[in-house]
């Protein structure tokens, strides 16, 4: 009978994706012997520093935690060393130095929330609603010098449905990837971990960072590009565009939640029509349902409390 490895763990994580697989690690009664996450931040109007959602659970659970502002710094190599770690998991934080990765006797691997190689980058939840994909999943990896690229431990994969939104498949790879890193560690303990290098020559899909121009919607594309656009935006970032009401000033509008409609009809695209209950914008192949929608210095609201207040002009349209 095989021995099983006596693991020593350090988890790098972040947001609250990270914070399933920490919990999952915890519940499994793993020594979890230091917790690394992100320096606390300003955050809100009164810019008070707050704490990472890691840091938090750490601190619930009487954890060692480390925030280091640089990741090469001596005074950080020194404290992660004294840590006497065999193991470092990372979910959802930043680029590791090789003078960290490199460190534990087991490895440091990584939890993606892609098939990889598919979706290496830092957006690969969304980017995958947004192009239309039908599935994806979870892959550990044990990290190298390039970014999503090192040697493939395990992974699942899972369906994405037709109006599934980035909060949802999210939430759904939340709990996927933590019970993947289970078995993950379970096999590094077995010592019985096979891998395998990631296919170099197919047409890979990047997961591009996520900025202010990449999540404008574009109401010349078709119906299903910007139906998947704004459902792969949807509850954050958000996708976004312009309201145009009167012809004389522009205001930037968050877009919710959707639905499409298609038939054919030969009304500009961005067009705006509504009904005591309904707000529709036209687009190539037919219209798109706005559901939930927020207007400037506003809170989210449902498009049937919007226009019981506001009143759309007949040549408003979405820019």
């Amino acid at each position: 009978m095989t021995t099983k490895r006596n693991l020593r763990i350090v988890f790098m994580g972040t947001p609250d994706f990270a914070v399933a697989t920490l919990n999952a690690l915890i519940d499994h009664k793993y020594n979890v012997v230091g917790v690394i996450t992100a320096p606390d931040r300003p955050a809100g109007r009164g810019q008070k520093l707050r704490a990472s959602a890691v840091k938090e659970f750490a601190l619930e659970h009487n954890l060692k935690i480390l925030q280091p502002k640089n990741l090469k710094a001596e005074s950080f190599i020194e404290e992660l060393k004294a840590l006497h770690a065999n193991l470092q998991i990372i979910v959802a934080f930043r680029m590791l130095p090789k003078v960290v990765w490199q460190m534990p006797e087991y490895g440091t691997f990584n939890l993606h929330a892609s098939l990889l190689p598919q979706y290496r980058g830092a957006a690969p939840i969304h980017w995958a609603i947004i192009n239309g994909e039908t599935k994806t999943g979870v892959t550990t990896f044990f990290i190298d010098e390039k970014i999503d690229t090192g040697a493939i431990i395990k992974s699942e994969e899972t369906q994405i449905e037709n109006s599934t939104t980035v909060g949802e498949l999210h939430d759904d790879l939340m709990t996927l990837g933590s019970n993947l890193v289970i078995k993950t560690v379970q096999q590094i303990e077995n010592d019985s971990v096979t891998t395998k290098i990631q296919p170099q020559n197919e047409d890979l899909k990047t997961a591009y960072k996520l900025n202010r121009d990449n999540c404008k919607i574009d109401w010349s594309q078709p119906i299903d590009t910007i139906y998947n656009k704004i459902r792969g935006l949807n509850p954050f970032p958000t996708a976004w565009c312009y309201l145009d009401n009167t012809e004389e000033t522009q205001v930037s509008v968050k877009i919710y939640g959707v639905e499409k409609i298609k038939e054919d009809h030969d009304y500009d695209n961005g067009k705006l029509m509504t009904t005591k209950d309904e707000l529709k914008v036209a687009c190539e192949g037919g219209y798109i349902n706005i559901l939930e929608i927020q207007l400037p210095g506003k809170r989210k609201m449902d498009v049937k409390s919007l226009l019981n207040g506001f009143d759309f002009s007949e040549s408003a349209k979405l820019l």
